[in-house]
């Protein structure tokens, strides 16, 4: 069953991220394109992310027609995801989003290297040390 859609804006970019938007997805994506995976794998694979979290991301990438589902009729039941032809168009997207994030952690340490900055910790608005009061 499709999803229904509310493009607010109508730039295509927002339409791409009604697809592989949110925390997980992406990463689910990456995951199924190294191979067909078990339910239980990718809950190992993304151990910080609830099963319902998974099961849900799941369910709506399948619907979007970028992930597919197969449900096995064995005791105990077996269900296997892996990517469609349609998702595999994502890679080259998702190797650039990783390729940038990369690039962005190793800023971080950087940063945190040299300036004693937690990239960790909750982000703040900077405060200048020099700053004068009247």
């Amino acid at each position: 069953m499709a999803r229904k859609y509310c493009w607010k804006t109508g730039c295509d970019v927002e339409a791409t991220l009604s697809v592989i938007g949110g925390r997980w997805k992406p990463v689910l994506v990456c995951h199924l394109l190294a191979g067909r995976k078990r339910f239980g794998a990718l809950r190992r694979l993304v151990p910080h992310a609830t099963e319902r979290m998974i099961t849900l991301q799941l369910r709506e990438l399948e619907a979007d027609g970028v992930v597919s589902r197969t449900v096995y009729a064995e005791v105990p039941p077996r269900v296997e995801y892996d990517v469609t032809e349609f998702g595999r168009s994502l890679e080259p997207i998702l190797i650039v989003m990783q390729d940038w994030g990369s690039a962005f952690k190793e800023r971080m340490h950087a940063l945190e290297a040299e300036e004693g900055y937690d990239s960790t910790a909750p982000s703040t608005a900077p405060t200048s040390s020099s700053s004068k009061t009247g």
